[in-house]
């Protein structure tokens, strides 16, 4: 069978002008600007071209190609007007999931948002002097209460933090380090890159596997400023492996302190700081030995400063904070850092409710959703995953699918617990007609509210760990969709067959 040559394909593609007169772009020019509409007129036509030029036939007159081009146009149109940023169904079983935002935020932190961005706020006021404050006052007698620090400040995250303090404290003089601690995270934040950016001189200790007590003492020198210890909460050495604990650094510290007749905490002393990393104010005990320590426990081990994020296993808005001594912390407000990296008012808001909820601890369990979907027992989880099969079958037909409640394994995220199993209850979706890749992908890209599930041996997985109770209907509507959307192009083919 001859076929038409590219070139004359080509020449079936409708002019830009020509295709913005159709009726369904016309409609869109009530809401949006026409050189938008054109943007997604070309774009949609070069679709097109691209295909035919890698010897595609996308359509076979020109007549289709007019239609396929205002198609594309529209949709490409309609996803103009949809926000990028916009609310996900997290049932992938990964609780503080960096791709999804990490942590959802507590009720009491959404509703502190939405009082201080609807008008103006006491962001550096102080009522009780009727003068001007400080914003780091919100959430600096908070971390001091729960922490056991005597002073704190929050920036915009935790590698701000790091950044901030190793400027501060570091910059020109060395900070000793073991090489089995110089983590990399997501998104490339790597220790070394973080130092160096900084100012900060990286004094490598130890091996990959093993740092002992005499690494750090030998590598004590007049310019050193700080034993920087990093906890590894995205991954852990184990078998023939060695660190040193923060107690005996903080005693080869103070010995260093004595020799140079500094104080602890002096301009001319060395520090003890940690980079924790994940943040935990609470101590999770379902997790016995793998529980991250806390910021009161590493404070209380000697610590002079301690820095952590906002959005893991705290639980609130993305931010860095650092806790520790008056006297230091004194010193990273004055930093011009400080200001560069504050934060607004409305993260402010989150993270101050946030906080508070932790005064509480049994109600910090309850109401911040990261602690109370780590901490749930696997039972609970099961029966809101069959309360989900139950609602997923009754719109599924027969034979189509099988729909079942699993036994599967979730994961903290957010670099924490990096090797704790925690046990969950998924609902398994088994495909008799369609496939899972075709399934997730409608159920992510067709969707208003996307659903992000994961994809195990050709079967679609919706973990019941990280669904909230009114996730169920949304989650249940979309594989329902996806079933009605496959039945009606088969009832169209068949009637024009």
């Amino acid at each position: 069978m001859a076929t038409t040559p590219p070139t004359d394909s080509l020449r079936m593609l409708p002019q830009v002008e020509e295709t913005l007169r159709a009726p369904e772009l016309r409609a869109l020019e009530t809401i949006m600007e026409r050189s938008v509409l054109a943007d997604c007129v070309r774009e949609a036509i070069g679709g097109l071209r691209r295909r035919i030029l890698a010897g595609e036939r996308p359509c076979a007159d020109a007549s289709e190609a007019a239609r396929a081009a205002v198609e594309g146009a529209v949709a490409r149109a309609l996803a103009c007007l949809r926000p990028s940023l916009r609310r996900v169904v997290n049932a992938t079983g990964v609780v503080v999931h960096t791709n999804l935002g990490r942590s959802p935020l507590p009720e009491e932190a959404v509703r502190a948002v939405a009082d201080v961005a609807r008008g103006y706020s006491t962001l550096e006021y102080d009522v009780g002097s009727m003068a001007r404050g400080s914003r780091h006052d919100h959430v600096e007698r908070l971390v001091c209460a729960l922490t056991g620090a005597e002073a704190a400040i929050a920036v915009n995250n935790n590698a701000a933090a790091v950044m901030m303090v190793l400027s501060e404290f570091a910059r020109g003089k060395e900070a000793v380090v073991s090489r089995g601690e110089l983590v990399e995270i997501g998104g490339s934040f790597r220790i070394p890159d973080i130092m160096e950016l900084s100012g900060a001189l990286m004094r490598e200790v130890g091996t990959t596997n093993k740092t002992h007590l005499a690494d750090y003492e030998r590598a004590l020198a007049p310019g050193t400023a700080m034993l920087l210890k990093v906890h590894p909460s995205n991954y852990r050495v184990v078998g023939f492996s060695e660190s040193v604990g923060i107690p005996e650094l903080r005693r080869i510290a103070d010995e260093e302190n004595a020799r140079r007749g500094a104080a602890r905490g002096g301009r001319d002393g060395v520090l003890v700081y940690e980079d924790q990393g994940s943040g935990a104010l609470a101590r999770l005990d379902c997790f016995g030995s793998y529980a991250e320590p806390t910021v009161a426990e590493s404070l209380r081990a000697g610590c002079d400063l301690v820095s952590f994020s906002g959005d893991k296993l705290l639980g609130g808005p993305q931010a860095g904070i650092v806790a520790g001594s008056r006297e230091l912390v004194d010193r990273l407000k004055r930093n011009p850092l400080a200001r560069a990296l504050r934060l607004d008012k409305m993260t402010l808001a989150a993270l101050e409710a946030t906080l508070r909820l932790y005064l509480d601890p049994a109600r910090a369990l309850e109401r911040v959703p990261v602690l109370r979907m780590l901490s749930e027992p696997a039972e609970a989880v099961r029966k809101r995953a069959e309360r989900l099969a139950r609602m997923m079958r009754e719109g599924v037909p027969e034979g189509w699918a099988r729909i079942e409640v699993v036994p599967e394994t979730a994961r903290a995220g957010g670099g924490a617990l990096p090797l704790c199993d925690i046990g969950t209850y998924a609902v398994r979706v088994g495909f008799a007609r369609g496939c899972a890749q075709d399934c997730e992908e409608f159920l992510v890209k067709r969707r208003e509210v996307p659903i992000v599930a994961r994809i195990s041996k050709q079967a679609v997985l919706f973990d019941a760990r990280t669904l909230a109770d009114d996730d169920l209907p949304e989650a249940a509507s979309a594989v329902r969709a996806y079933f009605e959307e496959m039945a009606a192009a088969e009832e169209g083919e068949g009637a024009g067959a």
